[in-house]
């Protein structure tokens, strides 16, 4: 494969994979799934954590909520750990690689793919998991990032997403989607949460590269900061000092299609592109290039995969 070479330094796995097997008979039917219902009129939110097995933020966060007995005061709260298969997989000294075992689980919960015949550990998963997603009214899907950027949400261009994330106010990025992620469906697009009369908001946050333990605390406070928005719980300590927020709006996701798939010049995310300027080729016939002045990718793959995602291109949200 050729491909320019993506900063390369190895992270320092500095959170702790956890054994979960403790976690895993719940009370739903479904393993690693609990819910607990406070008896009281209110929303079903649901927290899931590792749609990727080695996005382990999400892990400390669900897995600090049930250690604590955070229960809601009204409504529903759901807790629950994706792909425990993938995050049993984990191999410190290859620690990229159990992000998913066949499938993306973050790509397959259209009702096409749910309702095939077609099967996988992670479609095997995300069918058992189809009624917990299409219980929930509201829904925080925790994820990380492989490179060291400022954390971002995620979310459908729907107001009822950009009310929620404007208000809790961490992270201060946002990445919106007026026309989905345009390379598969995604847990938070599933069902009625993909249309305009959802019950709720649907969210992914992105909280940091995925073995720090800064990453870790912002999973913590962000999920702490969707409960309380939502009312499930209180918020304790002193309200949270918002800071400026910047919007981008997802233009087009980029494929890697052939293996000589390369960047121009390594990225990370978050560096901006002039109108028509070289983002990067993919064998000799594909050349990705800037739609617009100002452009702004997302998540630059580290190690180019045919099939999976390239690159995300955005624009400024003024």
């Amino acid at each position: 494969m050729t491909t320019t070479t993506q900063p390369s330094v190895e992270p320092s796995i500095e959170v702790i994979q956890g054994d979960l097997s403790a976690y895993r008979q719940g009370n739903t039917g479904v393993d690693y799934v609990h819910r607990f219902d406070s008896g009281k009129p209110g929303p079903h939110v649901l927290v899931n954590a590792l749609t990727h097995g080695n996005e382990i933020c999400g892990m400390v966060a669900v897995k600090q909520l049930l250690d604590a007995g955070v229960r809601p005061k009204i409504g529903t709260l759901t807790l629950s750990f994706a792909h425990v298969e993938a995050y049993n997989a984990f191999d410190p000294s290859k620690p990229y690689e159990n992000r998913q075992i066949v499938h993306n689980l973050n790509r397959i919960w259209s009702d096409e793919l749910l309702g095939g015949t077609e099967d996988s550990p992670e479609l095997r998963r995300a069918r058992a998991l189809r009624p917990v997603v299409a219980a929930a009214d509201h829904i925080l899907d925790i994820h990380s990032t492989s490179q060291d950027v400022v954390p971002f949400w995620v979310y459908p261009d729907f107001a009822r997403n950009a009310d929620a994330a404007l208000a809790m106010g961490l992270p201060s990025v946002h990445l919106v989607m007026p026309n989905g992620l345009g390379s598969g469906t995604p847990l938070i697009q599933h069902g009625l949460h993909a249309g305009a009369n959802a019950p709720g908001a649907a969210m992914v946050v992105e909280c940091g590269q995925h073995f720090m333990q800064k990453t870790a605390d912002v999973a913590v406070e962000v999920t702490a900061r969707f409960l309380a928005y939502f009312g499930v719980v209180d918020r304790s300590g002193p309200a949270p000092v918002l800071a400026a927020q910047r919007r981008f709006e997802l233009i087009e996701t980029r494929m890697v299609m052939t293996d000589h798939f390369k960047f121009t010049r390594p990225l990370i995310g978050f560096e901006t592109f002039a109108k028509g300027e070289l983002i990067a080729t993919d064998g000799d016939a594909i050349e990705i290039r800037s739609p617009c002045d100002d452009c702004t990718v997302f998540m630059p793959t580290r190690a180019p995969i045919i099939g999976r995602e390239a690159v995300y291109l955005t624009k400024p949200i003024s």
